[in-house]
């Protein structure tokens, strides 16, 4: 099979799909895994697909946004395993910031409790006072998907507050355009909390490397990327720019 038959075979299984695994393509085109695995760069540098671990997956678009509960629902052991090794990362006495992400809701159990929180997430307070930590919550438009306070309100409150460390959610990590989410009122909210912290960390598990969402958060080099795993043929391009830390469930 030729290669551009290779490619548009690809895509189009991807379009039913949505993941498909090395294995099965090494299968239906009868071609070595290495032949395979040279299209799906190429695919991927043409920015038709991105690589995951063991295959690929069909880019998303770059407005789409799952809700807060759609979220939460995904990856959930990945999801806490991040969070665990995040709170980690706080000491005792710190003030922190804590975006309205789903990952980011996972580390408030096992957080300390002599700290201070400061968050856009309308999720997060019920189990921030039920553990007893001391918190503020922006003001701002309360956005019923992903029940973040976001806007110019929250922009003015945010920035009364310094902080120790944050950390937050993104929907797409890519090695040449950065952070990015669908949103950019909450892209705002993220650049500017990264801004004022210390120290920044990104929370995500593997489905978010390659994909690019619509508005820009900040580069790669601006903060510490906290993840489940990602594909080894990639790891060059996004090691070279940032510190990423594996954390295995």
């Amino acid at each position: 099979m030729l290669t551009p038959e290779r490619h548009r075979l690809i895509l189009e299984i991807l379009k039913d799909k949505n993941i498909i695994k090395i294995q099965e393509l090494v299968d239906l085109t009868n071609t070595s895994e290495s032949t395979i695995r040279r299209d799906l760069t190429q695919l991927e540098q043409g920015k038709f697909l991105k690589r995951i671990h063991g295959g690929a997956a069909r880019l998303q678009g770059k407005l789409e946004e799952p809700s807060m509960t759609e979220k939460s629902a995904i990856n959930l052991q990945p999801k806490k395993a991040i969070a665990q090794f995040a709170s980690n990362l706080v000491e005792e006495g710190e003030c922190i910031y804590l975006d309205a992400g789903s990952t980011v809701l996972e580390m408030i159990p096992f957080l300390p409790k002599n700290i201070v929180v400061v968050t856009n997430g309308l999720m997060h307070v019920n189990a921030l006072l039920e553990k007893k930590i001391d918190m503020y919550l922006i003001g701002g438009f309360a956005k019923q998907k992903t029940k973040a306070i976001i806007g110019r309100g929250a922009l003015a409150s945010l920035e009364h507050y310094r902080f120790d460390k944050c950390f937050m959610g993104v929907n797409g990590i890519h090695p040449q355009f950065g952070y990015t989410t669908p949103d950019q009122e909450e892209a705002l909210i993220k650049n500017l909390a990264i801004t004022l912290s210390r120290e920044a960390f990104v929370l995500s598990d593997d489905s978010k490397f390659g994909e690019i969402s619509f508005a820009k958060i900040a580069d790669l080099h601006e903060a510490s990327i906290i993840t489940n795993e990602f594909e080894a043929d990639t790891k060059e391009h996004y090691l070279s720019k940032t510190t990423i830390k594996v954390v295995t469930a």
